[in-house]
């Protein structure tokens, strides 16, 4: 008997696509030009390392190129291949027409394991992979920015900043190429924790809505809900750390590479962090349960289940026996095709990746116009919005006829800053698409479900800016 062959993660976000577009009237031939990847380039080059020479292998996939730059995180992994890469730049293009920010999609990947390298030898091989996409045409601020991803941060990228610097000394937007660097070397606060804001952002927003609450057999705030989150990578711990600390949802269960632990009184998100990094594990955790086969933890009963981890984690095998009520996607693609058929046909909510993923994109697009402005967010209007709220605050005072205590004052006088400017925009664009997504799905009978009316809304987004190219 023939088995059933599981969609990769390639065909699952096609597969999304196709179900959004055969919703919209769409010009004969227009959505095959949006779904197609335009370039995948396959690179591999040599770098000189202990005495030898070692060959690696990369990839940069521009999927899109109905707006420039084209924007997409890079990661290292031993595990990358082709098809990885050409599905995640799709995403990014469908998640930044979502979310209205004006790049297309890419993406990279470098098939390396970080942890066998010293940090000498990461640099070196970091800096020759930069000069092949430079030469290739796929790094650049006006052509191609790339961002942190899995196995890459904050140094990786500064590197790829001063490599391309270098060759492009002239370049007065050479810090622009690419987005997730340090504050010190142009980039922005409040990146870090931008993905993990974002999901916040985006499940305060369900909370706004009673209806979908309601669809979702909830109600009240997040207050107090139940949520298990598998990965305590950055965006998983930025998410749950925000959502435990500032809204007071009970983090029940954290699902990590060597198991996971529960306990249903709550666990302390940060001290599971530091517990982590110190041994390596979550394994003894104080006060929990640990489990061996973490997987089975996706399973237990919760009000919201957030993968925050790798693609493909919930398949056709454990979706039907899935107890949350709300299935926000913080990872990208960890629901496979048939998996979401099950979830929605049993009347689990679902955030979509392309939306409730996209707090790193917005965030890097704020920092990509910090550094073709050349200036820092707040610089010009903070002294300025603080003198005119001392003034409001003295007319106040005056017509009362007393003094405001110290800590409202400095609250009230507080003026813009670049971590607070970033937050707002960042909000807000959660807000936006969030309703967007939703009014989507109403105004249109052949749309029942918040992915198929993310997507539609990226293809509708994109179908305008073609029709208005006379390709």
């Amino acid at each position: 008997m023939k088995e059933n062959k599981m969609t990769t993660f390639l065909e699952s976000v096609d597969l999304c696509f196709d179900r959004a577009a055969n919703a919209l009237k769409l010009p004969n031939g227009l959505a095959q030009q949006i779904r197609t990847c335009n370039a995948i380039c396959e690179m591999k080059f040599g770098v000189e390392l202990r005495g030898g020479y070692e060959i690696f292998t990369g990839w940069r996939a521009t999927h899109s190129e109905h707006a420039l730059p084209a924007k997409g995180g890079i990661r290292y992994a031993p595990f990358c291949d082709q098809q990885e890469v050409e599905a995640l730049a799709a995403l990014m293009t469908y998640k930044c027409a979502i979310v209205n920010v004006p790049y297309a999609g890419s993406k990279g990947a470098l098939k390396v394991d970080p942890k066998k390298y010293t940090l000498e030898e990461l640099e070196h091989i970091t800096r020759r992979f930069a000069q092949e996409l430079d030469k290739r045409g796929f790094l650049g601020p006006g052509l191609n920015v790339p961002a942190p991803d899995m196995g890459t941060g904050q140094r990786t990228m500064s590197w790829m900043a001063d490599e391309y610097q270098k060759l492009h000394p002239s370049d007065i937007n050479a810090k622009g190429c690419v987005t997730g660097k340090p504050v010190h070397f142009g980039g922005v606060e409040g990146r870090v924790e931008a993905t993990g804001r974002g999901v916040q952002y985006g499940l305060q927003e369900l909370f706004r809505n009673s209806d979908d609450l309601s669809k979702a057999k909830l109600e009240g705030k997040l207050e107090g809900k139940k949520i298990i989150i598998q990965g305590l990578g950055n965006v998983g711990y930025h998410a749950a750390k925000f959502l435990e600390e500032e809204d007071g949802a009970l983090i029940l269960g954290i699902i990590e590479r060597d198991g996971a632990i529960l306990s249903e009184s709550g666990l302390r998100v940060d001290e599971v962090f530091q517990y982590k990094k110190e041994h390596g594990k979550v394994e003894g955790f104080p006060e929990s349960d640990f489990f061996k086969d973490g997987a089975k933890l996706l399973e237990h009963p919760c009000d919201i289940l957030i993968p925050a981890a790798m693609e493909g984690v919930i398949t056709h095998e454990n979706a039907p026996r899935l107890q949350c009520k709300v299935l926000a996607e913080a990872a990208n693609g960890p629901v496979t095709y048939e998996a979401d058929q099950i979830l929605n046909d049993r009347g689990i909510l679902i955030l979509p990746d392309a939306y409730l993923n996209a707090g790193g994109v917005t965030v890097s697009y704020f920092e990509w116009l910090k550094n073709l402005s050349h200036v820092r967010f707040g610089r010009l209007d903070r002294r300025f919005a603080e003198a005119q709220n001392e003034r409001v605050i003295e007319l106040i005072e005056s017509a009362m006829a007393t003094k405001l205590d110290s800590e409202a004052k400095a609250k009230l006088l507080e003026g813009p800053n670049e971590v607070n400017l970033v937050r707002s925009g960042l909000e807000d664009t959660m807000r936006q698409s969030y309703n967007e997504i939703k009014l989507q799905e109403h105004e249109n009978e052949k749309i029942t479900d918040r992915r198929t009316a993310a997507y539609a809304l990226a293809i509708r987004k994109i179908a305008e800016i073609y029709e208005s190219m006379y390709l």
